[in-house]
């Protein structure tokens, strides 16, 4: 960037409804325009995306947002690329985090492109309280052919990821995108790489862990929010996967954070 514009611009997630915001702001989308134009790199964080989207800066391009305004952020700004079945996405200098878990993950991957691998992996060590998913397996890079194209799947990734409580079974799942259940198994297995009842596993674990080192919530709770009613079974998961207990995982988490 120039020594007029940061080297880095952070757009944090705004609260509820970004609209009233934007309209109050506009010297801002201005701002981010100028700061871009001149070599800045620009992040946006949740419903923060949404002042990259105004400024015409994504226009053709990839995003992400978060999942609460997928619906609304497709109406408003139908010539950016949403992608809401990944957490990250990257288009030259322009980052969208859909949370502020991804937002730690592009500033380790920064860390790393500014300072080195050792310098971020000791960043990560340090503040991150639990073992995170390479940033490479996390985001979407525009231009890359790592990422599937089947938009349907895609779809239903998206509808998996939001309704982790749900009763439908996979067979249901897939009848109600219209596909019979050997068409879904195979696209699916096709597109991703994995089983989708592995993948819908692997989300209902990831989620449960996120809820055991960010909130309170019972060990059952936790096990209703993502659709094992039985928590023994969610404690089985969690021996097979992780060899640890929900209860030991959470007490690990939480040792670590706040030492």
């Amino acid at each position: 960037a120039s020594s007029m514009s940061p080297d880095i611009i952070i757009v944090p997630s705004l609260w509820r409804n970004p609209r009233p915001v934007l309209k109050s702001h506009q010297k801002l989308i201005s701002w981010l325009q100028n700061c871009w134009q001149q070599g800045s790199t620009l992040i946006g964080v949740g419903t923060g995306v949404c002042f990259l989207a105004e400024s015409g800066l994504l226009d053709n391009h990839s995003a992400t947002t978060h999942w609460h305004y997928v619906d609304q952020f497709k109406r408003d700004y139908p010539k950016v690329d949403l992608k809401p079945d990944f957490f990250i996405t990257q288009s030259e200098r322009i980052y969208c985090a859909a949370s502020l878990n991804a937002l730690a993950d592009i500033i380790v991957h920064l860390i790393a492109q500014h300072y080195g691998k050792a310098a971020a992996q000791n960043v990560e060590r340090n503040f991150s309280h639990e073992i995170r998913k390479p940033y490479e397996e996390q985001r979407y890079l525009e231009g890359s052919g790592d990422r599937h194209a089947d938009e349907l799947i895609a779809e239903i990734q998206f509808w998996l990821r939001t309704h982790l409580n749900t009763e439908l079974t996979l067979t249901d799942i897939a009848k109600l995108f219209g596909m019979s259940q050997r068409s879904f198994t195979r696209r699916f297995k096709a597109a991703t790489g994995t089983r989708a009842t592995q993948y819908w596993q692997q989300l209902r674990i990831e989620t449960a862990k996120e809820l055991l080192s960010s909130s309170n919530l019972t060990i059952q709770e936790i096990a209703d929010q993502v659709g094992y009613q039985d928590q023994g079974h969610l404690t089985r998961l969690f021996k097979q996967n992780l060899n640890l207990t929900p209860k030991a995982y959470r007490a690990m988490v939480r040792k670590k954070l706040f030492s």
